[in-house]
């Protein structure tokens, strides 16, 4: 920034940029970067990709107004990322060494594809997962007990699904060193059946699956609706449940809402089925307080409340909007603050705001106006096509905009579960090949949000 704070021709044109953009947001974007002007390029040189692109998509059009303002010159900005060693990296490899608290884990000779970091002992407990968290710990006591198996926990993406099926496979591995045990992915589990087959090495892929003691499987919606994976993963249930070995399952859905084979849904439903719901303020508070005591930076509480109160609904990205802040701040050398906090995560609380702004309230309210039918219809009883579509609609409508669950949504309309899965498939399918149709939605959609503004 020296180079141009000593330049006749641009000190003016970055001080009217900072009347423009303000001191705070200036200080925060712009004065840390080192500029660099030739030819009627502006180069600019940042840290990291997310700096490039918050200034390239809020403040480049000001820079180039204020050249063209006193140069008259329309010129080319140009990015140099000179990436830096991660902030929070750096914080946890400076950070004072205390004694590990976590239990060391002996290397087991199979692989079984864990993240040692998530254990049962730094997962928040609260009323929003507690029956999952005992759920999972009783798995560990008392594996491939009939009772407990198999366990599935579902819930929307990034509530801690993951988390708990890791810290059941290192619980294992840390009482029994020499359980195999796996974690995989649907999709990775869909990949390598295809590949085996590919090979012909579909005995050696038997052979890998119904061999283990604990088969932790995340995501397996990526399974349900491929028949021939569907098939293979049917008989490995089979095989490790006739053994009594331990299978622990996670879905974004219940196993009544996914699409699988009748044998296998029975199957699922035959165990312990939890579900994982939105935690609460007090709960997401502790999860970012636990993480700023895990990596020793000071960040106040009155920021912790602030990022807890607007980050609801997903606790990956309130993890990652507070690795966010942590990098910005050690990066510049500055104390956290609610207003650098507000304006770094502002392109996340904006989407959490409109996601929590729209209720099934306001969807019934503008899908009514748009088919000319009572907010009452939506509940009532009746099954006339004038109001049975435009019920269906607003049914999808809640599963695609709102984070209630099914079973959530079937409860706002008088109806069960099964009745919004059948309404949310029917409309998106319609959607997917009436472009006509795929409008019209997207303009109530549009309306949806515009009664939410208001």
């Amino acid at each position: 920034m020296d180079i141009l704070s000593n330049s006749e021709t641009l000190a003016p044109i970055f001080s009217e940029i900072e009347t423009i953009l303000g001191k705070d947001t200036y200080d925060m974007w712009l004065r840390p970067a080192v500029f660099g002007f030739e030819n009627q390029t502006l180069t600019i040189q940042l840290p990291n990709p997310f700096w490039q692109k918050t200034i390239q998509t809020r403040y480049e059009h000001i820079i180039k107004d204020a050249f063209l303002k006193h140069t008259g010159l329309d010129i080319t900005v140009s990015y140099i990322i000179k990436e830096v060693k991660d902030p929070v990296q750096a914080v946890l490899e400076n950070a004072p060494q205390t004694p590990a608290a976590a239990p060391v884990i002996k290397k087991s000779p199979f692989p079984a594809r864990l993240n040692s970091s998530y254990r049962f002992d730094n997962f928040i407990e609260s009323p929003s997962n507690r029956f999952a968290y005992k759920a999972a710990q009783a798995v560990v006591n008392k594996m491939g007990n009939r009772e407990n198996n198999p366990l599935v926990i579902y819930s929307t993406p990034g509530l801690g699904k993951t988390h708990l099926l890791h810290a059941i496979g290192n619980q294992i591995l840390q009482q029994n060193p020499g359980a195999r045990v796996l974690y995989m992915s649907g999709e990775e589990f869909v990949g390598e059946y295809i590949e085996a087959l590919q090979n012909k090495s579909s005995e050696s892929f038997r052979k890998k699956y119904r061999s283990l003691d604990c088969f932790l499987m995340d995501d397996i919606q990526f399974v349900a609706g491929k028949s021939a994976s569907e098939l293979e993963f049917f008989y490995t249930f089979n095989a490790l449940f006739e053994s009594r070995k331990q299978i622990v399952l996670s879905s974004d859905r219940t196993p009544q809402q996914l699409d699988l084979d009748e044998r296998l849904s029975s199957r699922l439903l035959s165990g312990i089925i939890t579900e994982i719901k939105k935690p609460n303020l007090e709960t997401r508070i502790a999860i970012l307080r636990q993480k700023r005591d895990s990596i020793h930076f000071d960040i106040g509480d009155d920021v912790i409340a602030f990022i807890a109160e607007g980050i609801q609904t997903n606790i990956r990205e309130l993890e990652g909007s507070l690795f966010r802040l942590v990098s910005y701040c050690s990066t510049h050398g500055v104390i956290p603050t609610i207003p650098i906090a507000k304006e770094l995560l502002a392109d996340i609380l904006s989407q959490e705001e409109e996601r929590l702004a729209i209720n099934v309230g306001s969807i019934k309210k503008v899908v009514g106006k748009h088919f000319k039918i009572n907010t009452e219809d939506f509940t009532s009883k009746r099954k006339t096509q004038s109001v049975a579509w435009p019920r269906q609609i607003a049914m999808f409508l809640c599963t695609e905009l709102t984070d209630l669950s099914l079973p959530e949504i079937g409860r706002e309309f008088n109806r069960d579960h099964s009745t919004v899965v059948h309404a949310r498939d029917l409309v998106k399918e319609k959607v997917k090949n009436d472009p006509f149709f795929a409008a019209e939605i997207n303009q109530i959609i549009s309306d949806i949000k515009a009664v939410d503004k208001k």
